[in-house]
C-alpha cells in the first residue's frame, strides 16, 4: 500500500509543473495565460490574466479552449482541483478534440477521486495526440498498476520512458519490475 502511495504521490509531483499548457500567441492577456500555465513560476496575478482573457478579449474559439485549459492548470496549482476540473470540462465541451484538456483532467481526478477514473483521460489524451505523450503514458501507467493491471503499467512506463528517455520517473517505475519467462 506505501508502495502504491509513493508512486501516486509521484505523479502528481512531477505532472503538475509539467502541465501540458496549450500555445497562445499576440501578445494578448490569452498569451499571458499561456506563459503562466507553461512557467514553473507562480504569481498571484495570473489567474486574474486568465479571468481577464476569457471575459474581456475576442477570442477565437482556439484561443478561449486554450485559456480554458491553462487557466485550470493554474487553478491546479492553487490547490483548486474542482474549480480546474470545471475548466478542463469547459474546454472539452467548446472541442471535444483538446488533448491537452483530457491529460490535466486527467491529473486533476488522479488527486481528487483516484486513478480509476483518471484512467480513461489519459488514454484520450494518447489517442487525440497529446503534446506531452509521456505524461500521458506515465499517468496512465500509474492509474493501470494502481488498479491492478500491472502488465498495462509496465507497458506504459515502458512507452513513456521510450518517449522522453531522458526523464527518470519511468525508468525508476521500471526499475521495480522482473520479468519473467513462461
Amino acid at each position: 500500500m506505501i508502495g502504491k502511495f509513493l508512486c501516486a504521490t509521484a505523479l502528481v509531483a512531477v505532472a503538475v509543473p509539467a502541465a501540458a499548457a496549450v500555445t497562445v500567441v499576440g501578445g494578448s492577456a490569452a498569451q499571458s495565460c499561456y506563459e503562466a500555465a507553461a512557467s514553473t513560476v507562480v504569481l498571484s496575478h495570473d489567474l486574474g490574466v486568465c479571468d481577464r482573457a476569457l471575459s474581456e478579449e475576442a477570442l477565437t474559439r482556439y484561443e478561449r479552449v486554450a485559456t480554458l485549459v491553462n487557466r485550470g492548470i493554474l487553478k491546479m496549482r492553487d490547490g483548486r482541483t474542482d474549480a480546474a476540473i470545471v475548466d478542463f470540462d469547459a474546454a472539452i465541451a467548446a472541442d471535444p478534440e483538446q488533448a491537452e484538456a483530457y491529460l490535466n483532467k486527467g491529473v486533476a481526478l488522479s488527486k481528487k477521486d483516484g486513478w480509476a477514473n483518471a484512467l480513461p483521460l489519459f488514454t484520450l489524451a494518447i489517442e487525440k495526440k497529446t503534446s506531452k505523450p509521456a505524461l500521458a503514458y506515465f499517468g496512465r501507467g500509474v492509474a493501470h498498476e494502481l488498479t491492478g493491471d500491472v502488465r498495462s503499467a509496465y507497458n506504459d512506463y515502458k512507452m513513456a520512458s521510450t518517449l522522453e528517455p531522458a526523464w527518470d520517473r519511468p525508468v525508476e517505475e521500471l526499475s521495480r519490475f522482473t520479468i519473467k519467462r513462461n
